[in-house]
């Protein structure tokens, strides 16, 4: 099932969101439901506030083909390198808008899987990047949140030109 955006600046948008205690049935329909409303956007990734669930749960799918996504709960990164990437980010929480963000090129992410086990499994590129993003959003953080006030103010005016914000 596509599930609808959380609207900025929807006060969840900036809310740490709750550990799983466990992998149940409903976790595994909502990562379902995760993946099916990311690959609607289209994009690479999504975590659960966006969609209005307030709990430590995220996807990712990078891949061309699709249908290879990384379901994940709780995710924690252990490790990023010092090497740096740059990407063009945005969110369907304010459409419209986006940003070159600069993230660690590579990270080493610890979460409990589709099968309720601790796996640590390293992220490149593209990868790293979309889980990065993942993470802030369950921390309560944007894309956006890492530019310079400079550049957030005038992308948080943009938006609200759009009528996104």
């Amino acid at each position: 099932m596509i599930r609808p955006f959380v609207p900025w600046p929807d006060k969840r948008l900036r809310s740490p969101a709750a550990p799983v205690e466990a992998i149940t049935d409903d976790i595994r329909r909502l990562w379902d439901d995760m993946i099916e409303t990311m690959d609607a956007m289209p994009g690479y990734g999504l975590a659960a506030p966006q969609i209005g669930v307030m709990l430590r749960v995220a996807v990712v799918d990078c891949s061309e083909t699709r249908g290879q996504a990384v379901r994940m709960a709780n995710p924690e990164i252990l490790h990023a390198s010092g090497q740096m990437r740059q990407h063009e980010e945005a969110s369907p929480n304010l459409p419209g808008v986006s940003a070159v963000v600069s993230r660690p090129r590579a990270v080493t992410v610890r979460f409990l899987n589709a099968d309720g086990v601790t796996e640590e499994r390293d992220f490149v590129h593209l990868w790293a990047t979309s889980v990065q993003h993942q993470v802030d959003h369950l921390d309560g953080r944007m894309y956006f949140d890492r530019l310079s006030k400079l550049k957030r103010d005038m992308l948080l005016r943009r938006a609200a030109k759009l009528g996104a914000a």
